[in-house]
C-alpha cells in the first residue's frame, strides 16, 4: 500500500453507489479504497451515512449503510474532540473555507495524512501539509 491518504466522503459514497452515469466514478473510487492505505473521520461518516441512507436515489437501508461503515472503521478513523473543533475553526479563518471543509482537512493533518482525496476542493492545492487531489480528474 502506498502512503496513508485521506478520504472525503464522496470518495466512500462513489465506492458504495452504482450509479450507470457514475460508473467510472464508482471504478476509480472502489480502486482507491483497494490500493490506499486511508484515513477518515467521525464527520466523514456521518456525511456517508446520511448521504446513501437518505440523499441518493436508491437509498441504502440503514442497517446497509452501517454494514460499510463497520468494514471502513478497520481503518483510521478520527473522533470528533474540541482540538479538532479548534484546529478546523483555525483552517477555516486561515483559508476562507467552510468549517465543514476546514475539518476534513484538520482530521487529515491530525492524522498525518499528506492527502486529501476530494472532488470538493481545488485539485493540487495546498492546506498547510495537506494537499488535496481530485481523483476523478
Amino acid at each position: 500500500m502506498s502512503a496513508k491518504v485521506f478520504l472525503d466522503t464522496n470518495i466512500l459514497v462513489y465506492a458504495a453507489i452504482r450509479d450507470t452515469h457514475q460508473l467510472a466514478k464508482h471504478e476509480r473510487a472502489l480502486a482507491i479504497i483497494r490500493r490506499e492505505a486511508f484515513c477518515s473521520s467521525a464527520q466523514v461518516l456521518q456525511e456517508f451515512y446520511v448521504t446513501m441512507s437518505r440523499k441518493i436515489a436508491q437509498p441504502l437501508t440503514p442497517l446497509q449503510a452501517l454494514a460499510w461503515i463497520e468494514q471502513l472503521t478497520a481503518f483510521p478513523c478520527l473522533a470528533i474532540d474540541h482540538y479538532l473543533v479548534r484546529s478546523a475553526i483555525e483552517i477555516s479563518e486561515r483559508y476562507r473555507l467552510a468549517y465543514w471543509d476546514a475539518a476534513i482537512i484538520a482530521a487529515a493533518e491530525a492524522l498525518s495524512c499528506e492527502q486529501v482525496y476530494s472532488e470538493d476542493f481545488n485539485h493540487g492545492q495546498h492546506y498547510g501539509a495537506v494537499q488535496v487531489l481530485n481523483p476523478f480528474l
